[in-house]
């Protein structure tokens, strides 16, 4: 099955070179199967890695027909690609866009990177335009990572996500991700991410507990 790419944008509170708090947003690229879902994925790939609360802002389904990896690259460049037909009746050449996604450190990396990637096709095509874009990371799809119906160390992923999907709008929810908790309120226009504060009546409890 073709994969469905949607674009995400996270906004936080980030610590810049010169020591400043700003509040930032940044784009990523997740692949799934609904907007739920790429909410859902998106909170789950970017909580690690966010100290604090952030808002998911914004989600919009991501034109993209093909994506090429590419390890070394740490931009990611969106490519217009016309495919070439001729038309057997009219005799004339007949045009079909196509927007690429490669992973790519300069523009004319992102050129090879497409034409090593192209290298094979039956159709001939035209390179359009090169735009770099300000996307931060991809998040594919990865079969047996994120396998919905395996059962494997990662079920509690995946019952995350099954979980999220069925939230009802304009509640407050509790998740746990990568053994962490936090707090998904969607009882606003967006939805936003914030960590759990620990009781410290539990430290209390706990200490009292040990001590009999």
């Amino acid at each position: 099955m073709a994969s469905t790419y949607f674009e995400c944008k996270v906004s936080f509170e980030k610590i810049m070179e010169d020591g400043k708090q700003k509040t930032v947003t940044e784009a990523y690229l997740v692949d799934a199967l609904s907007f739920s879902e790429a909410e859902a994925r998106i909170i789950e790939e970017v909580a690690p890695f966010i100290s604090g609360e952030f808002t998911v802002k914004d989600i919009k389904r991501a034109k993209i027909s093909e994506l090429f990896f590419n390890e070394n690259g740490d931009c990611f460049y969106k490519i217009k690609v016309y495919f070439i037909t001729l038309d057997e009746k009219s005799g004339s050449e007949k045009k079909t866009a196509a927007q690429m996604l490669v992973q790519a450190s300069n523009l004319k990396e992102a050129v090879a990177v497409l034409e090593e990637g192209m290298k094979g096709t039956l159709a001939d095509y035209k390179i359009a335009s090169v735009t770099e874009t300000q996307l931060m990371d991809v998040f594919p799809y990865e079969a047996g990572k994120d396998d919905k119906d395996t059962e494997s160390s990662t079920m509690e992923d995946s019952g995350f996500k099954r979980f999220f999907q069925s939230l009802p709008e304009g509640q407050k929810t509790e998740i746990t991700v990568d053994g962490n908790t936090f707090v998904v309120d969607k009882t606003g226009k967006n939805t936003v991410v914030s960590p759990k504060e620990k009781d410290s009546n539990e430290d209390d409890v706990r200490g009292t507990e040990s001590q009999i």
